[in-house]
């Protein structure tokens, strides 16, 4: 099969012939059709995130359909249809695990992380953490709803009970939940980088209600915000902008260093959470209720010989939406 690889952190991905693999216990042989790209991702290849299992085939919202299954998988037939995410798999037995937060679980392993993932042809995967996937999709638009769309849903949540909400960094995830709080008669306001003009037309088109520089301040403050661009600059930002008692919560895996702040911005019993990772449980509530709605995504496709340009795309802010891998 083909296969883009990551053999040093620091380097561009490269592109290898290598064997199909098999599928073990518990697991399923996927024929890949569309693999999202994510900012995680970069932080695996800039070596960010400093544990990855090398040579590593990166990618974490996997849509395929199963091609085999090893012994003791009843799950999936083949033929079938899946969605493989960000958590590949977790112990199962820590406190975590049997409190159904196995996201927080401390052997948890991460598809394109510690297990190869969906830049290449074919993968495996733990069947007991994919999903079937709603029939309303095309493969290229379900992809970013394994990531974006369920990560960024579970900080959705988190912020509670609101009815202005600012996101910060207007990217794959934020075009998803801009969608589920129009549904919910939310007024959603979205900050860019700075002269992001395209960017901020976007969240217009989408029906933010106001789009401005991430380092103005709203035009009234928030109910609560969500951080989801990698910029520890805009915690203390954030805080300003929200009212007392509302939740700011950031929802990146990895963050440049938080800039202290005075007290007074975090006083108001105004609350600074972070998201980690997600749990099954998150996948099961968000894609049905992303088919119902229905959200739309919006995807620039690229070959799969092209990720290193699709990832210096998304580095730069080069598309809108997401940008997905099609092998």
């Amino acid at each position: 099969m083909r296969a883009m690889v990551l053999e040093n952190p620091g380097e561009p991905l490269v592109p290898r012939e290598l064997p199909i693999p098999e599928p073990g216990p518990g697991q399923l042989l996927i024929k890949v059709h569309a693999c999202g790209i994510c900012r995680t991702d970069l932080h695996v290849l800039d070596g960010d995130l400093n544990e990855p299992t090398l040579p590593l085939i990166p990618g974490h919202q996997i849509v395929g359909r199963v091609c085999a299954a090893g012994p003791d998988t009843p799950t999936f037939a083949p033929g079938q249809r899946v969605g493989v995410p960000w958590l590949g798999g977790s112990c199962g037995n820590c406190d975590y695990c049997k409190a159904q937060r196995e996201n927080l679980c401390d052997n948890a392993r991460y598809t394109g992380y510690q297990i190869d993932g969906g830049f290449a042809e074919y993968t495996v995967a733990n069947a007991d953490y994919c999903f079937p996937l709603p029939s309303d999709y095309s493969d290229e638009q379900a992809a970013p709803l394994l990531c974006a769309g369920l990560i960024g849903y579970r900080a959705y949540r988190m912020l509670g009970d609101c009815q202005r909400i600012g996101f910060y960094g207007f990217g794959a995830a934020a075009h998803i939940l801009i969608q589920v709080a129009s549904h919910r008669a939310q007024e959603v306001l979205a900050f860019t980088r700075a002269g992001d003009e395209t960017g901020q037309q976007f969240a217009r088109s989408l029906g933010a209600a106001w789009a401005g520089d991430s380092s103005q301040a709203p035009p009234e403050p928030l109910d609560g915000a969500i951080i989801f661009a990698p910029a520890g600059e805009l915690v203390p930002q954030a805080l300003r902008s929200v009212r007392k008692g509302a939740c700011v919560v950031c929802a990146g895996i990895h963050m440049s260093e938080i800039p202290a702040f005075p007290y007074a911005s975090l006083w108001g019993e105004r609350q600074l959470r972070s998201v980690a990772n997600l749990t099954r449980r998150d996948g099961e509530e968000f894609l049905p209720l992303a088919a119902s709605i229905p959200i739309q995504t919006h995807v620039t496709c690229y070959a799969l010989e092209r990720a290193n340009e699709a990832l210096e795309d998304l580095r730069e802010g080069n598309f809108s939406g997401a940008g997905v891998l099609i092998p």
